[in-house]
């Protein structure tokens, strides 16, 4: 007879959802990065403002049950102490309020016979209010969610979360001071674009925490922020220069964070933030089965984007050692030639057509009906995808092949451009560079999702392209040793 009794929440986890739940484990990792002591203490006061299945406040209610014993010897008042004065929530959803308190007070109704600890009403201290979008300009003005997607009946669900939705957020709670502000955000809000475009929404959560000045911030979210883009570079910018960040896991597949299989294109990650103690951060960046520790800080110089390895930073400072300019100054706008991606020409060459390089293959297109950068028609360059599957297995390919694009040929926005070139010769031969594992390698470095825009190319030193290029001659002329190589190969696979 199998008598294993699953955690409800660990099931909850398992589930596909919009919303990333918390399996349980995953909860006491983020919480044994906090000093153990708060849970010793009666005063110390937890908040979770996105509580979607009351999980954190459930893991950090055993914690003190625990280290209050020899404070508040009778277990009943110990209880009634840490639910009604340390333990404090905001749902995102109605649903989820009822969720968390059944988690926490084994009671969806707080106020209820069957509640754990008793309260004066059904809510307790996990709170859920129907926040409206302040709409402005077609904008919310607070998490830039879209009024033409979002501002529909009440039978629908908004996601205007309460605790991003206001400027003051110390009043949410009559102006408590939280030591410890914990959570797992929503992510992204779909924006109405081509494709199921989003936005991030999750930097929000943590700035707003930040202005509570909590003593200890941790919060698990994508890692897409460590490069920017899509509303995050001033983020990105903060975070990174913030040395209070004491401790952050990076985990390059979402999976071996959470366990069950979720896809987050370029990672997740979560973090430690200490208010009163500034210094180097005590990097975890979790590859597979490998765990590769480091204490630095989270801005190398020259750098406007996190580094995720080790070994890549010592890789990046050789590079930069040379002074030698980079090639994304060679990269185009994400629409090369002005033409958007549904953009098709003819399947069938005709008189003076030129090749258009497009979404699924190659069409013909008249010279005239080409809108910008008609002078790089007939000039050689090299068309790269705009975008590749930065969760691919690994090793990685990080880009797509490159093609050569000869005279008389343009592309849609399904590729960039770098270029263009003097002579076919030249276009090859930055075509061997792109293939090398050493240019792909730098690249990763700047890539956190599918995107391939020229940002991500600043890592990479320009070469001269009289010549090919080959990854042996890339290692020998940046002095990298045997572990730097074997560690670009074990992350890049060969191009063919």
């Amino acid at each position: 007879m199998n008598n294993y009794n699953p955690d409800v929440l660990s099931c909850l986890a398992n589930l596909s959802n919009d919303e990333v739940f918390t399996p349980p484990q995953l909860a006491n990792q983020m919480l044994d990065m906090l000093p153990q002591e708060l849970f010793r203490s009666p005063d110390t006061k937890f908040l979770d403002p996105c509580t979607k299945s009351g999980v954190f406040l459930r893991e950090i209610a055993k914690r003190l049950i625990d280290g209050l014993a020899d404070v508040i010897p009778d277990l009943q008042a110990r209880i009634d102490h840490i639910m009604h004065h340390q333990l404090y929530g905001i749902a995102i959803t109605r649903l989820t309020s009822m969720l968390s308190r059944r988690s926490l007070y084994c009671s969806k109704d707080a106020s209820g016979k069957y509640s754990l600890s008793h309260f004066d009403d059904a809510d307790g201290n996990i709170r859920f209010r129907d926040i409206k979008h302040t709409w402005l300009q077609g904008k919310c003005q607070y998490c830039g969610a879209s009024q033409e997607v979002y501002d529909r009946g009440d039978d629908l669900e908004s996601h205007a979360y309460e605790f991003i939705h206001t400027d003051k957020p110390n009043t949410l709670y009559n102006n408590m001071t939280f030591d410890v502000i914990i959570g797992n955000p929503p992510y992204q809000l779909s924006d109405g674009g081509e494709g199921g475009s989003a936005t991030p929404i999750y930097q929000l959560f943590v700035e707003q925490a930040k202005k509570l000045k909590p003593k200890y911030l941790t919060m698990i979210i994508p890692a897409r922020w460590y490069g920017g883009g899509r509303g995050l570079d001033e983020f990105r910018k903060t975070m990174i220069e913030d040395k209070r960040i004491r401790c952050l896991h990076d985990f390059l597949d979402a999976s071996a964070c959470f366990g069950n299989g979720v896809e987050i294109k370029g990672g997740v990650c979560y973090f430690l933030w200490d208010r009163d103690n500034k210094g180097e951060c005590q990097v975890f960046t979790h590859r597979g089965d490998v765990i590769e520790t480091s204490n630095r800080y989270l801005q190398e110089k020259n750098s406007n984007v996190f580094i995720r390895y080790r070994i890549g930073v010592n890789i990046y400072h050789k590079v930069r050692k040379k002074n030698e300019k980079t090639i994304d100054g060679l990269v185009s706008s994400q629409r090369p030639f002005g033409l958007r991606t549904f953009v098709h020409g003819e399947q069938k060459y005709f008189d003076n057509a030129i090749t258009l390089y497009e979404n699924g293959g190659i069409g013909y297109m008249a010279r005239k009906n080409i809108p910008i950068n008609q002078e790089w028609i007939d000039r050689p360059k090299v068309y790269v995808s705009r975008a590749y599957n930065a969760g691919d297995s690994y090793p990685h390919q990080i880009i797509g092949k490159p093609i050569v694009g000869k005279a008389g040929s343009c592309c849609t926005e399904t590729y960039i451009v770098i270029g263009p070139f003097s002579s076919l010769d030249e276009a090859y031969n930055v075509a061997s560079y792109i293939k090398t594992r050493f240019f792909r390698f730098l690249v990763m470095l700047k890539k956190t999702s599918q995107q391939a825009a020229a940002p991500v190319y600043q890592f990479v030193p320009l070469q001269d392209f009289s010549k090919p290029w080959t990854d042996e001659e890339l290692y020998k002329k940046y002095g990298l040793t045997d572990e730097e190589i074997a560690f670009i190969e074990s992350m890049i696979r060969p191009m063919e």
